[in-house]
């Protein structure tokens, strides 16, 4: 989501100012930090990011904080380094070319509607295109600063998302990603009138795009995952047979403390759906341990939900209170030394599971599609089912799928 509203302001900056991008930070006329918040760890990193390019900008050039920490700091950041122009906040892209004309400009408000704003064509890859279907998010997750800084859901209108699909196939694209907070959540809002439609709906409607080969989308909302949804995904051919399902907890009653709306039966119940309609899917999660007030036995269902499911990948972390939200004043803390613990027991869990899934897939042949070329005389791609695949090639590779069979394995490329 950060890279598209990322390409979303070059391409404004493009068409309206004449701006190109440089390589090299230190001639440049404007540099620009997206940041993100959902984290503490990034937020740090801003000052120190910004110190630096401070120190080495060439003289005159402007710097710009966007994004969700510009959302929720706001005039703040200037206050602490002054030498920053501007700050523009996640909801509020489409004034990039404004904002670079007002010494000390500050717009983050959260209830600007960028939903029917038509942005200029851009995009950092050639092979597919991200497209938002909404923006912001209406849920209530008690560890989330996301609502404070993205703003309420609003829904993008079908039209609008099937004519840069369209824009984008037409200009080389054979993969569409799909991008929101809760994207099976999509058409419960929209800003202007329009026909009543969901994201099964939206689903159907870019299928019938001629040329688009790939469809791929995050995340969606376990809550939202109705039967009409998992039937789409597994019926439909264009749908990738890979899924992001953001557990959090394995605990119904922290499941509960977060406000996620689903219990640990509901999450299984939706994975076991999904593989008995589509054995091969992948799929993912995100998972916070130490949440204040996370038992043993709290975790131990977690735990649970990983020795069932065997994720295929997993974004794990220790729970980091972030300001603004309502767990931010739970007192019921859990001592970081066994936060630190429970973590490191998940992850290992995790590389357990993943290579024993991982030589299973020797001698398996996949159908690749090939989009990043490496130094090494590799191209490398992605299955549908998510899976990183190089294979010897050159660029002529690029853009084209091709059947590989898998001769080895490892942790990464």
């Amino acid at each position: 989501m950060n890279e598209r509203d990322t390409e979303h302001m070059l391409a404004e900056l493009n068409e309206k100012e004449n701006f190109s991008q440089t390589g090299d930070f230190k001639e440049a006329d404007l540099i620009l930090i997206n940041t993100c918040s959902v984290r503490e760890k990034p937020v740090s990193k801003l000052f120190s990011e910004l110190g630096i390019f401070n120190k080495k900008k060439k003289e005159n050039a402007k710097i710009g904080v966007c994004g969700c920490t510009a959302s929720h700091l706001g005039k703040d950041i200037i206050k602490r380094a002054p030498y920053v122009d501007f700050v523009l906040g996640a909801r509020n892209v489409s004034k990039i070319t404004e904002v670079l004309h007002k010494p000390k400009a500050v717009e983050v408000d959260i209830n600007y509607d960028e939903s029917e704003f038509a942005f200029k064509d851009f995009r950092t890859s050639l092979y597919k295109a991200y497209i938002n279907i909404s923006i912001g998010c209406d849920k209530q997750c008690t560890y989330c600063i996301v609502p404070k800084t993205r703003g309420e859901e609003i829904s993008i209108p079908l039209n609008l998302i099937v004519d840069e699909a369209n824009r984008a196939v037409n200009s080389g694209a054979k993969e569409i990603f799909l991008l929101g907070q809760n994207v099976n959540n999509y058409g419960r809002r929209f800003s202007g009138k329009h026909d009543k439609v969901n994201f099964t709906n939206l689903l159907q409607e870019l299928s019938k795009i001629e040329g688009l080969k790939r469809i791929r989308f995050t995340s969606p909302h376990p809550f939202h995952m109705d039967d009409e949804f998992i039937e789409e995904f597994a019926k439909n051919p264009k749908i990738c047979k890979s899924m992001h399902m953001p557990l959090q907890s394995g605990s119904t009653k922290v499941l509960k403390d977060m406000k996620r709306g689903y219990s640990k039966e509901w999450f299984l119940n939706r994975v076991e759906k999904l593989r008995s309609m589509v054995p091969d899917v992948s799929i993912s999660t995100d998972i916070i341990v130490a949440f204040p007030g996370e038992s043993d036995e709290d975790f131990n269902d977690t735990i649970d939900v990983m020795d069932k499911v065997k994720f295929d990948q997993i974004f794990s972390f220790k729970y980091s209170a972030r300001p603004e939200t309502e767990a931010e004043h739970f007192t019921n803390v859990v001592n970081p030394e066994i936060a630190s613990q429970r973590l490191t027991f998940l992850q290992d869990l995790y590389t357990k599971h993943l290579d024993e899934k991982m030589a299973s897939k020797l001698g398996n042949i996949y159908e690749v599609y090939f989009e990043d070329l490496n130094a090494d005389g590799y191209v490398s791609g992605r299955s549908d089912n998510n899976l990183v695949i190089k294979a010897k090639g050159s660029e002529e590779l690029l853009g084209k799928f091709r059947k590989v069979k898998v001769t080895s394995i490892g942790r990464s490329i």
